[in-house]
């Protein structure tokens, strides 16, 4: 891990130590330590050519040992030339920040909507589907009753389930 860390004065045996300030979270974000939590990091060698108060940056392995150290002037210096030379000032950049953020949260909304519009849109296909299945049995019975009236109109007429007038109501007539 990466840290912003100021040289504290050699104790009693003759150690400098330091104080952690700031840690890097990611390529261009780094984290204040808050003043309550900022961890005291006994120093290697190394830091003994530095005076007191001076910043640095240090890298730490996992078990707090000190792996590499680099006075933190030139990284300062630049991240002033890159950063605050413009003339940007932390309101501005709150101003963004809040910006970024509200953009953020409408992106949101907007993909909440769609999500729910997608749902939406599912729904109705699958009632469509749905209808559609129901018109088509529909239409099946409706083609079957057709045939069966269609059969029934075309029966022959000496079907025996068809009745026939008798020859005897016939032969009174003449």
């Amino acid at each position: 891990m990466l840290y912003l860390a100021k040289v504290l004065k050699p104790d009693r045996s003759g150690n400098a130590g330091l104080q952690l300030l700031a840690q890097k979270k990611a390529e261009h974000f780094w984290t204040v330590i808050p003043p309550n939590e900022k961890e005291l990091v006994a120093g290697a060698g190394e830091i003994q050519d530095y005076s007191d108060g001076v910043l640095l940056i240090v890298k730490l392995s996992n078990d707090r040992q000190v792996k590499s150290v680099q006075e933190a002037t030139r990284w300062i210096l630049d991240t002033i030339n890159q950063y605050l030379s413009q003339g940007i000032t932390p309101e501005q950049m709150q101003e963004e920040v809040e910006r970024l953020e509200q953009w953020r949260q409408s992106l949101t909304l907007q993909s909440q909507d769609l999500g729910r519009q997608k749902i939406e849109l599912e729904t109705r296909r699958d009632q469509i589907q749905e209808l559609e299945k129901k018109l088509e049995q529909e239409r099946k019975q409706i083609e079957i009753m057709m045939e069966r009236l269609k059969a029934d109109h075309d029966l022959p007429a000496n079907d025996a389930s068809t009745p026939q007038p008798s020859s005897a109501s016939s032969s009174k007539g003449r």
